[in-house]
């Protein structure tokens, strides 16, 4: 098992759960976090951490598009160990439906 981040974490990477990893398997695009599926090591620390509940466990149905997506993306977006502050906007887009659709970019985030 691992953990996934999913779409709510669009454009509101809060990066509360960065803080709390031990492993530092979290790596950052321009608009989102994933988990590197193979760093991780299960301990689910971060889920309750994710104030967007963007965390899950791959045993939920309906991850598999999310967990390849994390895996690709970890291994080109920078590692990220370091909290910083969220998104300006994260509060209006917690909970908006079709954020993936309109809003995903493949670009990489700062790093640390």
């Amino acid at each position: 098992m691992t953990y996934v981040v999913v779409e709510n974490c669009i454009k509101c990477k809060y990066m509360d759960c960065v803080e709390v990893c031990p492993v530092d398997c979290f790596y950052e695009g321009a608009n989102m976090l994933v988990i590197h599926p193979d760093e991780c090591i299960d301990c689910g620390v971060c889920e309750p951490e994710c104030p967007a509940e963007a965390i899950k466990p791959d045993t939920e149905p309906g991850l598999a598009n999310w967990l390849a997506l994390n895996a690709e993306y970890s291994q080109v977006w920078p590692n990220v160990t370091q909290k910083r502050e969220p998104v300006a906007e994260s509060k209006d887009f917690d909970g908006r439906p079709d954020k993936f659709k309109d809003f995903f970019s493949p670009e990489p985030g700062q790093g640390d």
